[in-house]
């Protein structure tokens, strides 16, 4: 049975009908230097003296805060490809059954002191109240620049280029079961380490616009990903997609902060395939590889070096001192599980 005659189950598309559709039914010219396809941020668009870098992603997960997200992981993929991120335009749907002038003005005020915080300009977009929804969802549109001898593209991924994960997977995960499960965890945990979870959208952050900088400050830098949805895992998976290589990963290399495995643990969900916002990947030459991990550490950032890019015969491994397996896919988040129970 094909993608087009099944009940699609909630999550990301399956790659191999995601880049069918994108086959047959996108269009590119001379114009646009990066199209369309699985794994890529965002598109590329020539303007003359510099490229104009174009991003479009909904927040769905969460209700509290959303604004401050949309924002974020919509500027983390300008970020990844070197740009900087300047023009912000957002589509805000709020459920008909429970919709305040309360919650319209909250959204609002979260974008626009996100935008704020990152010296972007919050410049337009819709709002409506309408039927079929259960909560509020914000479809963020982020414009950029990026001059052109500063893009990164993902076609530059050489073999054996290292593979660096910075600060910890489920970072945003962590926040958001902190957010929609706080009244069981204070059952069990104290107060303070609620607070914290719950604080993890802001610190460690899930804007990586400042490891980016970092690493690009360094060089040897041949491609960034923050890996979102279905986590580390589909983050790593998009790359090999977009790229054609195999990878070998170091499970044991892969850092996590303790209160992430914590919540991760308690309700079940397995943190590589957890939402991520906040980790960046960066795939660099290996004789940069030291001087980008000393940059981070002098700045107090966790990173580590998680793996190597292998051909593509190699496939996609897991790798442990006695073992090595595929690396699993999460086409749906682990995140859901929470929406589940």
């Amino acid at each position: 049975m094909s993608e087009t005659e099944i009940h699609l189950p909630p999550g990301k598309l399956n790659p191999k009908f995601l880049s069918e559709l994108l086959a047959m039914y996108t269009t590119i010219d001379e114009t646009v230097i990066i199209g369309p396809k699985v794994g890529v941020d965002a598109t590329v668009i020539d303007q003359g003296n510099f490229y104009l870098i174009a991003k479009t992603d909904p927040i769905t997960f969460v209700t509290e805060n959303i604004g401050y997200y949309c924002v974020n992981v919509n500027a983390n993929d300008i970020a990844c490809m070197g740009g900087i991120p300047r023009w912000f335009l957002a589509t805000i749907l709020l459920p008909e059954a429970y919709a305040t002038g309360e919650m319209v003005e909250n959204i609002f005020r979260q974008l626009n002191f996100a935008c704020e915080e990152l010296d972007i300009l919050f410049c337009g977009g819709h709002t409506e109240v309408t039927f079929g929804i259960e909560r509020p969802i914000v479809i963020g549109q982020m414009l950029g620049v990026v001059d052109k001898d500063s893009l990164i593209n993902y076609q530059n991924i050489a073999l054996g280029d290292d593979i660096l994960l910075s600060r910890g997977i489920a970072i945003e995960a962590t926040s958001i079961i902190a957010r929609e499960k706080s009244e069981k965890l204070s059952e069990i945990y104290s107060k303070d380490l609620v607070a914290k979870c719950k604080n993890f959208i802001y610190n460690p952050g899930i804007s990586v616009i400042n490891d980016s900088r970092l690493a690009l400050e360094v060089g040897g830098v041949h491609a960034m990903h923050d890996p979102t949805e279905g986590g580390l895992a589909m983050g790593l998976h998009e790359l090999a997609t977009a790229t054609g290589f195999g990878m070998k990963i170091n499970e044991n290399e892969i850092p996590i902060l303790p209160e992430s495995k914590l919540l991760c643990d308690q309700f079940n969900i397995d943190p590589l395939g957890a939402i991520a916002s906040g980790a960046l990947l960066i795939v660099a030459d290996p004789h940069y590889t030291p001087k980008i991990m000393d940059r981070f550490k002098q700045k107090q950032i966790l990173i580590k070096n998680i793996g190597k890019i292998m051909d593509a015969e190699y496939g996609v491994k897991l790798v442990t001192n006695e073992s090595k397996s595929d690396l699993p896919a999460f086409n749906q988040d682990e995140i859901t599980k929470l929406f589940k129970s």
